[in-house]
């Protein structure tokens, strides 16, 4: 099957450059371009995108509420946001809206592509070591954590599973940690979602701050 993607930024060199990239790699083709979050919104509505590139600070509508607007939609595509380590406080809010990841606008090629097939096969694509950054460097003006009374369905095996994945930790590295084969862990993963009714990864990260489970 092939992925059909979108890339959306004000900088025609970074379409270009992402186009260049994404056509060279089988399986993949670039269906659309948008130089802004209205015209995003609009390449959405086409219906004949399944994984949007997004960048973040676009003029007139930028790419948190385009996100916010595109993932309200019925049957939208999934939303990867372009992001630099300057701007993570815009990204952690375009996860916020309904991204499925980020990843860094010099990301190399292999990076940018794996990234597109997990976001696309309905994963989350986080980068551990932008993750804990990003998230130390904001969590701390975010709101004051919420009840987390909805973990209490969580075994304290899973709630450090949740701990975990917060901390941004790759399915490999969950493995060596908790001493599991890496088909055990998605299974962790994947009843996590279910018990929190989580949409994926990204939810899971944000609902762990949020419960104040993850140290500020």
């Amino acid at each position: 099957m092939t992925i059909r993607i979108a890339v959306v930024d004000d900088q025609s060199l970074v379409r270009l450059g992402f186009r260049m990239v994404l056509e060279a790699e089988e399986g993949l083709a670039v269906v659309g371009e948008a130089a802004d979050g209205a015209e995003a919104v609009a390449l959405a509505a086409r219906g004949d995108v399944d994984v949007m590139l997004m960048d973040v600070r676009m003029p007139g509508l930028d790419g948190i509420a385009a996100t916010e607007r595109i993932r309200a939609a019925a049957s939208p595509p999934k939303v990867l946001v372009l992001t630099t380590f300057d701007l993570d406080e815009y990204a952690y809010a375009a996860l916020r809206a309904g991204a499925s990841g980020f990843l860094l606008k010099d990301a190399r090629p292999a990076e940018l592509v794996a990234a597109i097939r997990a976001v696309h096969a309905g994963d989350a694509a986080l980068a551990p070591t932008v993750t804990r950054r990003m998230l130390d460097q904001f969590a701390s003006s975010a709101p004051s954590p919420r009840d987390d009374s909805a973990l209490d369905v969580l075994t304290p095996r899973e709630r450090e599973f949740l701990v975990a994945i917060a901390e941004g930790l790759s399915n490999d590295e969950l493995a060596a940690r908790f001493v599991l084969s890496e088909s055990t862990v998605k299974t962790h993963v994947g009843r996590l979602l279910r018990k929190l009714d989580a949409r994926d990864r990204v939810q899971l990260v944000i609902l762990a701050y949020d419960a104040g489970l993850v140290p500020r």
